[in-house]
Order: C-alpha cells, then structure tokens, then sequence
C-alpha cells in the first residue's frame, strides 16, 4: 500500500499495528490525492460544511493551531512546513478491517491490480545522522525549576514542558525510516503522512478523540514506566510501580479532570463519565496509564464547537488550560509544529483523531528533522526524573536514526 502511495503529493496512512484496542474501526487505512482542500487560505469556520460534503476526510492539526480557539500569541512558523491545518478528501481511500480490503475510488479493481502487481521497491540504506537536542541537561533542568515555581504560586497544577531532538538529513527516506520505527516501537496510533515536502512518522501510542454516533470518547495518556525486556520479573515490578505511584497518578487524575470538564461543554448534561481510571498499557519500549473519559455529544454541536473546547489535548498542555498555554509559549525555546497536533480520519459523521508523539517529523526540501519529547510537570516531579522521561520517550526514534547509539 505505502510503495502504491510513494507518487502522491498527499497522502495519510493510518495503521494501528493489531492492537485489539477499544473503538478501532480499521485495522488500516490508506487516503492518496485530492478531491477538495480545507487549509488556512480557507476558513475554519467552514469546517463543518466541508465535512458534510465528502464522506471521507482526513487531516492534521498543529499544535500551533491553538490560536483558532485561544486568544493569544500568534502562531509560530513550523520549521517541517506543515500548514496551521489541512483537511483533504481524497481521491482514494483503501480501509483494510480483518481480511477484507475495501477500495473507495472512481476505478477501484484498476488500483487493486496495481497493488497486488507492484513490487516493494528496495528502501535506501540508512546512515547515521547526528541527533542534537535543543536544551542542555542544566538548561532544562532549570526551565522545569521554574514551572515548579509557577505551580508552587498557584498559576497551574499541572504543565506539559517539551524539548526538541532535531538534525540535518537532506537525503532521508522517510518510508524506510518509518518502517523501521513500527518495527521497533508499533503503536496503535501510528501514522505515515505526507503534506507536500512535510512528512510526519508517527508511533503514537495516543488516542486524543474519537466520535461514535452521539459517544466521544477521550484517553487522556500520563504515565511512563521503563520495559524491562528480557527480565519479565523486573518489568512486572515496573509496571506494578506505575500503578502505585503517587506523581503519575496525580499527573493523570489532572489531566482526567481537565477532559471531563472539555467534554461537559459540549456533551449532555450528566452524561459524562469516566469509563476507565489508571488503566496501564504495555508497549514496546514502555508502559504506559491511560485513562478513559466519555459522554453523549449535546444536540446541534458540531465538529469545530467540539475542536473548540478540547483542543489542544490536555495531556500535552496541562491545567489549567489557558494559563498553562501561556506558560508553554514562555518557556519552550521554539514552536512544537505538528508535535502535540493530531491527525486522523472523518467517515460518515465519525472520527478518530491521534494525539502526535513518539514522532520524527521531516522536511524533505530542507532536509530539517525534529522529534520533541515531553512530560508533565506536576508539584511531586523531580527534574532530573523528567530529564530521564524524556531520553526514554525519544530512545526509539534516536536508536533508528543514529544506528543504535547510545543517548547523549
């Protein structure tokens, strides 16, 4: 399916790599060309009657695009060169659910000959490329002393600090890149996206919303845990830590709360819940709690009135919400782009939308890569421990582009 896409300008892969988590409707999705565009040179305020007339969209939002529903600071230029926002019908669309593939396209059996007559072309040998970070170990350390003030005074209770791994690759190829990251760190929320010269390489292990009928369902991620593997003792005792730990679960309970009170705006009185509370999950390299916040949309609310009053994630800002978004834009040395966005998929009314993390995003015509990794900032984290969150958190995307090195 990805070597059938390589020609697209424009291209969304979708793929939750078998995970049998709650609310997938696909095990794979493929969207490739475009019929109709909704980006910046287009209002947002025209969101919905786009959706309504295509049953397929899918889409990215930076984090940047924050500024659509936050009175503030304008938004920062992206040095990956994704636009604010960009929703896009496609031309094709290939879902794949259980051993059945569904071809959505004017001349669907003229696509589905080419896939099964094309031969994977052979990736370009990866060589190592130097990986810089943005701050220093002192640097952070000092930057999340000073958000511990800020919760100390009260201002917030809870803020989401990221940093940016970043380098210099004008001849990567990002498929290869990508397919080595899902073979070290599948995640259920994986993308391969293409936007133009941008590309973004996700293994988000990171639901941010999804709409089912009437039901939007939010789980909200905090907590990391180191694997273990190789020692099944060990990383039993890890994840049983996770559970019992005082800062992740207070980091959670915050950001449950914050989503709760996002979806009481726009969900029916007394019908949001929390379905799930502290649940862990194993992954990979880590393990992590989620927990799982839903209720019943109210009536006549829309897709942008719901974008309003969730956006951006809790989990990757913080709480209060407004307050911490200034504190962010203060205290972070650059724009998080499409870090802390999400892309995803509308179909017949639905979506499912991710949260982007664990991700390498790219620039083919200047060569630029970051990968930004983050933690919550909370009154019982110790800074040296959330230096360590954040190594853990870029170990994958480092180790594939570096050729195994240890972190710096």
């Amino acid at each position: 399916m990805l070597n059938w896409a390589k020609p697209f300008n424009i291209f969304c892969f979708l793929d939750n790599h078998a995970y049998d988590l709650q609310g997938h409707r696909f095990d794979c999705l493929l969207a490739a060309g475009t019929r109709a565009i909704l980006d910046p040179t287009h209002s947002i305020d025209t969101l919905d009657a786009f959706l309504a007339s295509h049953e397929w969209v899918f889409c990215h939002l930076t984090y940047e695009a924050k500024a659509l529903f936050f009175p503030g600071a304008p938004p920062r230029p992206d040095p990956a060169g994704f636009p604010l926002y960009f929703f896009f019908a496609p031309e094709v669309v290939l879902s794949l659910a259980g051993d059945t593939l569904r071809i959505d396209a004017a001349d669907p059996d003229a696509i589905y000959l080419a896939l099964i007559a094309g031969a994977p072309q052979a990736a370009a040998p990866l060589t190592s490329i130097a990986v810089r970070q943005r701050l220093t170990e002192e640097a952070y350390l000092e930057a999340v002393e000073g958000l511990l003030r800020h919760i100390r005074r009260g201002d917030c209770y809870e803020i989401n600090f990221c940093q940016e791994f970043y380098g210099h690759a004008p001849t990567l190829d990002p498929y290869a890149v990508y397919q080595q990251l899902a073979d070290a760190s599948p995640a259920p929320y994986s993308a391969l996206y293409r936007c133009g010269e941008s590309y973004l390489l996700c293994a988000s292990p990171e639901r941010f919303l999804q709409k089912r009928g009437r039901r939007l369902i939010a789980q909200p991620m905090k907590g990391t845990a180191r694997r273990s593997k190789g020692d099944s003792q060990a990383d039993a005792e890890a994840k049983k830590a996770l559970v019992g730990s005082q800062k992740e679960r207070s980091e959670n309970v915050m950001i449950v709360d914050l989503m709760r009170n996002d979806l009481s705006k726009v969900c029916a009185d007394g019908s949001v819940r929390v379905s799930e509370l502290y649940g862990v999950y194993t992954f990979p390299q880590v393990h992590q709690m989620v927990s799982t916040v839903e209720g019943l949309l109210g009536e006549d609310v829309g897709v942008l009135d719901i974008l309003a009053a969730t956006f951006p994630m809790g989990s990757m800002t913080g709480a209060p919400k407004k307050r911490v978004l200034e504190l962010i834009d203060a205290a972070e040395s650059g724009p998080r782009g499409l870090f802390s966005g999400s892309v995803g998929y509308f179909h017949e009314g639905d979506f499912d939308l991710n949260v982007v993390i664990r991700s390498l995003l790219y620039n083919a015509r200047t060569g630029y890569l970051s990968f930004p990794v983050g933690s919550g900032i909370t009154t019982y984290s110790d800074p040296s421990a959330e230096w360590a969150e954040c190594l853990l958190k870029a170990a994958a995307i480092k180790k594939v582009l570096t050729g195994g090195s240890a972190l710096g």
